[in-house]
């Protein structure tokens, strides 16, 4: 019986080999994608639409541009309090007169913010060194687009946007024990329950 077995561990090791050897290495490490879902696929084409809102626009109008604020994945609806707090920190005198008569009137202004994230993340590097957690590389790549829209009576009186039009990334890891370095915590756990 215990042949039997052996013979089996040898089969599945030289199968796990040949995998490992054939399919080349940097393939079998994880790959990860965070991505906001819209219409617009680049930064570039958001900040396009974004760019043809003007104040003055009404809920019609930035429905046709692709803004539909009811039904749009992901478009946030902030509540008074929230759109105030993003001013908090500014003069009221250096803000756009439309922004100061909407904070004004609180049942009258409306606001939305819409962010838009595209990343990948793959890992890089050397397959055994990343599998047994001696050292991992992830190199991070995309964009990211937030905006905030100010409506007061359902037309325009505020825009303002941010992001990042290419994210270049790297994120290293280097634990020298391997697969034991997190397994001293988990010691100390284990002996203080």
């Amino acid at each position: 019986m215990i042949k039997v077995l052996q013979g089996k561990w040898w089969i599945l090791v030289v199968c796990l080999w040949a995998v490992v050897s054939l399919s080349g290495c940097t393939k079998l490490l994880p790959r990860s994608e965070e991505v906001t879902l819209s219409k617009w696929d680049s930064f570039r084409q958001i900040k396009t639409a974004y760019d043809q809102i003007e104040p003055g626009r009404n809920v019609e109008d930035l429905t046709k541009l692709g803004f539909d604020l009811e039904k749009t994945a992901n478009m946030q609806r902030l509540n008074y309090t929230e759109l105030v707090s993003l001013f908090q920190t500014s003069p009221q005198a250096g803000l756009a007169p439309q922004l100061q008569s909407c904070l004004e009137q609180p049942d009258e202004c409306q606001a939305y913010v819409y962010e838009l994230k595209r990343l990948r993340s793959k890992r890089v590097g050397n397959f055994w060194a990343d599998f047994f957690n001696f050292y991992r590389k992830s190199d991070i790549r995309g964009w990211q687009f937030k905006m905030l829209l100010v409506l007061s009576r359902d037309k325009v009186v505020y825009k303002l946007w941010s992001g990042t039009p290419a994210i270049k990334k790297v994120h290293e890891e280097r634990n020298p024990l391997g697969p034991l370095q997190s397994s001293g915590s988990r010691l100390l756990r284990v002996a203080y329950e």
